[in-house]
């Protein structure tokens, strides 16, 4: 058996209403759907439980990098906070399966043989592996991050629901060809191993192919591959290059930021976590956020049952992250970006 943190937090009925509501921005704009589809733990810590009723949650990341981390430290708070408004106690254990899915499946199981009230999986595979494992046992699966829930085979499913941070490729493009109008060719960056990256670059391709805009494809699945990947893209001289919510990549960014700016490359993402890593800019959801709605529709899964719930919940973008560093190196105006949503500016933090 697990060891589990144990924390308190109260769920707020208006949080779960808030979750259904068409949501606007640079995202689509609503929920889909109306069925119900080193594994090392955080700090233990016990507190006394302040009511009767208590929770056990198995939160499992598909790896180590900033935005599931960055997810997972907030669905830690909020479900900390649940627990406190509630008068309940709900213990959790956070573990990564390190982007290997034997041992996703290990966790898995273990959280089912561990009678687990819900799993909270973060990411695709992590999401995929661990609605498989509960298809026997029917514990519930609240997944957080999984950008295409439907291509991904998690709709249909009576046991299964989570939070969606499906791009708005179209705007990306849109942001990318109205700061540079001048754009000929696209990068198109991703892993063939992220089931998330799929219905993006298609996407990407769409509009890119729409527009009369040259695209290039390279794709990688190891930090050195993607090192690789953008060295051949630059020497194919792409006016810029194109990312969706893709972890292997973002596991990378570090690695090749700088050599982008160099080369005089934006590089155009799915999430803020990669901008706050060195890419140029995105327009996206964010990961706090994302962390908090899913805390949030867990609590109410546990608490209330599934009835009612929907496949997914959409999660709103609206907001434009650009990192200000990565745009003076590229000597890139993005003042035009203030005219398409709300900017927010960030600097490159290594981590």
């Amino acid at each position: 058996m697990k060891k589990y943190s144990i924390v308190k937090k109260l769920f707020a009925i208006a949080a779960a209403a808030a979750l259904a509501l068409s949501l606007g921005g640079c995202s689509d704009d609503s929920a889909r759907g109306t069925q119900k589809s080193q594994t090392n733990s955080g700090e233990s810590q016990a507190v006394e439980p302040a009511g009767d009723r208590t929770y056990q949650v198995a939160i499992i990341k598909q790896m180590d990098h900033p935005s599931l981390d960055e997810i997972a430290q907030a669905i830690e708070a909020e479900l900390a906070q649940l627990a406190e408004d509630n008068k309940v106690t709900i213990q959790y254990h956070t573990t990564s399966g390190q982007g290997d899915q034997s041992t996703l499946k290990q966790l898995a199981d273990q959280a089912i043989a561990d009678q687990a009230d819900v799993i909270i999986p973060i990411a695709t595979t992590a999401a995929q592996i661990a609605a498989a494992s509960a298809e026997d046992s029917k514990i519930p699966v609240v997944f957080a991050t999984v950008s295409d829930p439907e291509g991904a085979g998690l709709t249909g499913l009576d046991y299964v629901t989570g939070t969606s941070d499906a791009l708005n490729t179209r705007f990306i493009i849109d942001m990318m060809l109205a700061q540079n109008p001048d754009v000929k060719k696209v990068g198109l960056l991703y892993s063939l191993s992220e089931a998330n990256s799929a219905k993006p670059i298609a996407e990407a391709k769409e509009q890119l192919d729409g527009r009369g805009i040259e695209h290039v494809e390279r794709t990688a699945n190891t930090n050195d591959e993607v090192i690789a990947a953008v060295s051949a893209l630059i020497a194919e001289g792409v006016d810029a290059i194109f990312t969706p919510t893709d972890n292997i990549i973002a596991a990378a960014e570090l690695a090749i930021y700088e050599d982008l700016i160099q080369a005089g490359i934006p590089h155009y993402t799915g999430a803020d976590s990669f901008v706050r890593n060195g890419a140029f800019a995105t327009c996206g959801v964010n990961y706090t956020d994302v962390g908090r709605r899913t805390a949030g529709l867990a609590y109410q899964v546990v608490a209330q049952g599934m009835d009612g719930v929907e496949d997914f919940y959409l999660m709103d973008g609206g907001i434009i992250t650009v990192n200000t560093e990565t745009a003076a190196g590229l000597g890139a105006d993005y003042s035009v970006f203030s005219t398409m949503g709300s900017v927010v500016e960030v600097t490159t933090t290594e981590d």
